[in-house]
């Protein structure tokens, strides 16, 4: 007698196939809805690179902000033609105020890292592209570094909303940086002296100072993470200052993720003191 097993029915065998392939494409589907890129409001998942993550110690970690200033977020400022979409699309403003208003609930430290331009570096020999715009428009302008006339309400002042937080004692806010990154002020040093290694960036501009600070701060040996929602790029017809960051946020920082993440981690670090 024969022992093979019974061939089944070529329609039954069809539907078996059919099945499996269904079952195959759905799990390949949900794989697919699983993997993401970062966006400004979502962190990455299973985008096919390391994901080092970032722990937050109150005793190390510190909340660094580049260029709080109203040229850049107040739709008053000389910048906010191209920079305005990007800031209300990821709520900049808001998301920045957030992470101010943690830091002073929770005690975490807050650095400032601004940007100004005095009347002497007007007279550089030679400029990159942003910097010759940036002069040209008098973006960041204060007369003298000795004195403050003519600061308050300027564009190289303060947003409003974050002078209660900024002007608190308590605060840090350093030397300027003159182009992009921390090289040309003693933001490293101010974090070092304060036993600080670790860092959690936002600010302004995303592909300009806020991602040359994460550059400088991680070669420099401190651990960052880029919180991507409270950052924002200026968008041209031609380019996307935004978008160019994000990809390097993802590529370089030891993590990316969004604002209410951000502060909701704060938050239960310091519950844990």
């Amino acid at each position: 007698m024969s022992t093979r097993p019974k061939r089944l029915p070529h329609r039954a065998a069809a539907l078996i196939a059919a099945a499996c392939l269904a079952g195959n494409l759905a799990a390949t589907a949900t794989a697919q809805e699983q993997a993401r890129a970062a966006t400004a409001t979502m962190p990455p998942v299973n985008d096919g690179l390391p994901m080092p993550g970032f722990a937050i110690d109150p005793g190390s970690t510190a909340i660094v902000i580049t260029d709080p200033q109203n040229d850049f977020l107040s739709p008053q400022g000389v910048t906010w033609g191209v920079v305005g979409e990007s800031i209300t699309k990821n709520r900049t403003v808001e998301n920045l105020g957030a992470l101010f208003e943690v830091a002073d609930q929770t005690g975490m430290p807050v650095f400032v890292s601004p940007h100004y331009y005095f009347e002497h570096d007007h007279r550089w020999k030679f400029e990159g592209t942003l910097e010759t715009l940036m002069h040209a428009i008098g973006m960041f302008d204060r007369p003298r570094a000795l004195t403050l006339e003519g600061f308050e309400g300027s564009g190289a002042d303060w947003l409003e909303r974050y002078k209660p937080f900024i002007n608190n004692g308590r605060t840090v806010v350093t030397s300027p940086h003159k182009v992009y990154g921390p090289d040309s002020n003693d933001l490293a040093l101010q974090l070092r002296k304060a036993g600080i290694s670790k860092v959690i960036l936002g600010g302004m501009s995303s592909n300009l100072c806020t991602e040359s600070h994460m550059r400088s701060l991680i070669e420099a040996g401190f651990e960052v993470m880029v919180v991507t929602d409270a950052t924002a790029g200026a968008i041209t017809p031609y380019y996307d200052g935004y978008a160019a960051s994000l990809v390097n946020f993802r590529m370089i920082a030891s993590a990316v993720d969004n604002t209410a993440n951000a502060v909701a981690a704060i938050r239960k670090a310091y519950r844990g003191r």
